[in-house]
């Protein structure tokens, strides 16, 4: 039987690697000393300095450097932790081709963007680089002088709405120490304002909502300021009047969807009526949502807490056992004509939209006048002119002879009090 002969080991030798094989040293003050050098040839000739780099990237390596190239081109140098500009021993090292060496202008900043949009387009996987750049350069914000955060604050307006980088960056800036020296806020107040001038205000609202920005906008303001009051006129004082108006209507939606919440919550843990509405009229007042909106909200947590049965005929009873239980809650937010047109609004909607509802609209009418939900004068005003057009006729039809019958009514109350 053979034995199996174990390989000599070599011991001291070198083995041969080729050229291309071995790592080469990562070495980003090398690379800035080269683009310092070439942007320095440059000039301030914005056409040759974008000609030099095209050109330096095929003898640079930009995918291996992109953040050192961003560096440099936004701030001057290799920016270091904290937003300052590294150095060589006392010696600053930087280049005044750069963001934060342009004139304030818009005209100067639109001149230089085109040194960026050069470069991306010609090296597309500078993209990616580019928006995770933004989000380091703008966390070190605090380390820049005031100048150089407007610079940049109208340079990033221009990229953004240009689609250099996406509107989600600028959420970044929700950083504690940058929010609690006004540096956020101050930032986004300028980014929006050139945005405005620049693009027009339907493109800054469409950014703030694709970048998830306009719920968070309160969140951009210091702690100790963060009141309504300070907000409005912040952005007022700016010419940004608009910016306010949305963050209103997206604290009311937020608002209107906890009061939804809170009612959901107090019907599972059956809570008594009397409660619900102490509860409700509380956060109310507190998000300041009017009375003719929140019986809308009332409405549609009510009807959604019911599986509605699929037979038309048997869907009516089913409707007026459930509304019946809800009354006293509906009751005590139809304090107002506009509060009882608004429920009467919501009824004659739900019952479009549902088609086994679509003769149930008069008796659930009824129920609501006969518990004193609704008055025979908003019922009146709703069949006269304060109808919906959605199922006009076949709503008005069917309410025809319970009107009548109002008219009735309120005719002979007239003529019994003539005779009095």
């Amino acid at each position: 039987m053979s034995q199996k002969i174990e390989k000599p080991v070599l011991s001291g030798q070198r083995i041969k690697t080729r050229k291309r094989d071995e790592r080469e040293k990562y070495d980003p003050t090398g690379f800035r000393d080269a683009i310092l050098l070439g942007l320095e040839k440059a000039g301030n000739d914005l056409e040759a300095i974008s000609k030099y780099l095209d050109v330096a990237g095929s003898k640079l390596d930009y995918r291996r450097y992109g953040e050192a190239l961003f560096d440099i081109l936004i701030a001057g140098g290799l920016l270091v932790p904290g937003g300052s500009i590294a150095q060589d021993g006392d010696k600053l090292v930087k280049t005044t081709a750069c963001v934060f060496e342009q004139p304030e202008d818009m005209e100067a900043m639109r001149n230089f963007e085109q040194v960026f949009i050069k470069l991306t387009r010609r090296y597309k996987y500078l993209e990616k680089m580019f928006e995770e750049e933004m989000k380091k350069v703008l966390v070190f914000m605090k380390g820049f002088t005031a100048k150089e955060r407007i610079k940049l604050a109208r340079m990033t307006a221009l990229w953004i709405s240009n689609g250099a980088c996406p509107p989600t960056v600028l959420s970044v800036l929700i950083n504690e120490h940058l929010v609690k020296d006004n540096l956020a806020l101050d930032f986004l107040m300028e980014v929006c304002v050139t945005w405005k001038q620049e693009k027009g205000l339907p493109s800054l609202m469409t950014a703030l909502k694709r970048g998830g920005i306009e719920g968070r906008l309160m969140e951009f303001v210091p702690p100790n300021k963060r009141t309504e009051e300070h907000f409005r006129s912040a952005f007022e004082a700016v010419g940004l009047a608009d910016i306010v108006k949305l963050h209103k209507a997206q604290a009311s939606q937020e608002a209107k969807r906890d009061l939804q919440q809170l009612l959901l919550d107090d019907l599972a843990d059956n809570r008594p009526i009397k409660d619900i509405v102490l509860d409700l009229k509380e956060m109310a007042v507190k998000s300041c949502i009017p009375e003719h909106e929140v019986i809308g909200l009332i409405w549609g947590v009510v009807m959604g807490q019911a599986e509605w049965n699929k037979k038309e005929e048997l869907v009516a009873e089913q409707a007026l056992k459930h509304l019946k239980i809800y009354t006293p809650l509906f009751g005590a937010f139809t304090s107002t004509a506009r509060s009882e047109l608004a429920l009467l609004l919501k009824v004659q909607e739900f019952c479009y939209e549902n088609m086994n509802f679509m003769k149930v609209f008069q008796r659930i009418v009824l129920l609501f006048y006969k518990t004193d939900v609704v008055s025979e004068e908003v019922i009146l005003k709703w069949f006269k002119e304060g109808h919906s057009v959605k199922g006009k006729m076949l709503f008005l039809d069917q309410m025809k002879k319970f009107i009548e019958w109002l008219q009735n009514a309120e005719e002979e109350s007239e003529s019994g009090e003539e005779e009095d």
